[in-house]
């Protein structure tokens, strides 16, 4: 049995945020249902490196967290539509849409219009800013929310600052926040037999993933420094120049610190006040790189990287991405599936990196193709094909 079998779930979403919270869904085993326009779908869909895809409506931004799901198209801007989503809605326990704050109404789709179809519906609204607050109908995209969160202040260095994360880590965390209240929706929906409405925010999702940096400013009253690839809590801990490239080494423990000395041929160190206690050798930290990176720098990465862990100090090659993914370990978890998919090939996916011993997630179906469960869905709702093709005819779905 899947984890959520028997749920379904309704995909209002696109790009990236929706989607990569009800791809959780999917992998779960949920139903997951594309809810798309009927011209051209989630924006996404065109979004990518690949122009051929691209123009398929495939693109590689769409194919990265669409597994599992269904595609409907329905223009929600009809009655009939509308009418169409409201069946579902009646069937189906989650509502899942990333829409500014009062579409949805205005469409007649609200949370209360589709509570009062289904008393145990599940609606989780994800937007920029959340559904209230003085900037609740601002535009926002993920480089607007790293702005405002404080994100791209606290990234790189006294030379490159503002910096942007590299990926589109508010939308992700965005995605993940919104997965995770569903699920405990659906858990207390078990213990009261009601749904309910969930409002998730991207500003407020990333905001506490700087909880260690906030928290320094908020208790302890201490602006954030910009240490680019240093770690701001212990040292040396960060990224050090080696003979052929760079290593990171994470010494946050005492017993780690001397053991570094010990295998860098530096025990002197371990008593020099500058760098005897933590707080010293941070204070510290742009003396002792030099002193460390002059012994780093005659050995290579890889042998660093064996000599440290073998005394149990973390280190590790800073790899390409493309390193990254083919990686041992990467192999061995299973993080990516390959799919094949229609008129493409076999292209490769993320799949479900939390391991359940006795329901696991797996990607089973490629990405749909736009409109691709349109006819199956709108049968099991009891419209017959004469009324699918009208549909068509008139541009709802």
């Amino acid at each position: 049995m899947k984890l959520l079998e028997g749920i379904r779930v309704l995909d209002l979403t696109n790009v990236l945020s929706g989607p990569f919270a009800t791809l959780h869904l999917a992998l779960l085993g949920a139903e997951v249902i594309k809810i798309e326009n009927p011209v051209d779908g989630d924006l996404a869909r065109k979004l990518g490196n690949v122009p051929q895809l691209n123009e398929k409506l495939m693109g590689t931004s769409f194919l990265a967290q669409n597994a599992n799901k269904k595609s409907l198209t329905l223009n929600l801007k009809a009655p009939e539509g509308q009418e169409v989503f409201k069946a579902l809605a009646a069937k189906s326990d989650v509502v899942v849409e990333n829409f500014r704050p009062g579409v949805m109404s205005r469409l007649g789709l609200s949370y209360e219009v589709l509570s009062g179809i289904n008393p145990r519906l599940i609606y989780c609204a994800i937007s920029g800013f959340g559904q209230t607050g003085p900037d609740a109908l601002k535009p926002a995209y993920d480089q607007i929310i790293q702005g405002l969160s404080g994100v791209m202040a606290i990234n790189g260095d006294d030379r490159l600052n503002p910096l942007r994360c590299g990926f589109p880590v508010c939308d992700t965390v965005g995605g993940l926040n919104a997965a995770f209240a569903i699920m405990a929706a659906l858990y207390s929906r078990e213990k009261t037999g009601e749904g309910q409405f969930i409002d998730v925010a991207l500003l407020d999702s990333i905001m506490p993933l700087m909880g260690w940096v906030a928290a320094n400013l908020l208790i302890g009253h201490q602006q954030p420094v910009l240490l680019g690839n240093d770690n701001f809590t212990a040292a040396p801990s960060g990224t050090f120049k080696t003979q052929d490239g760079y290593i990171n080494i994470a010494a946050n423990k005492q017993e780690q610190w001397e053991s570094v000395a010990k295998a860098l041929g530096v025990p002197e160190l371990v008593t020099d006040p500058r760098f005897q206690k933590r707080d010293a050798r941070k204070k510290n930290r742009r003396e002792l790189t030099p002193l460390l990176e002059a012994k780093l720098t005659t050995r290579t990465t890889a042998y660093w990287v064996q000599e440290l862990n073998d005394l149990g100090v973390p280190s590790g090659e800073i790899l390409g991405l493309q390193d990254a993914l083919e990686a041992p370990q990467v192999q061995h978890r299973e993080a990516l599936k390959s799919v094949e998919i229609e008129g493409i090939g076999e292209a490769r996916v993320f799949s479900l990196t939390a391991k359940f011993s006795k329901t696991p997630g797996e990607v089973e179906t490629p990405p749909p193709t736009l409109a691709q469960h349109t006819c199956e869905i709108l049968r099991e709702l009891g419209y017959s094909q004469e009324q699918v093709a009208a549909m068509k005819k008139k541009g709802i779905v």
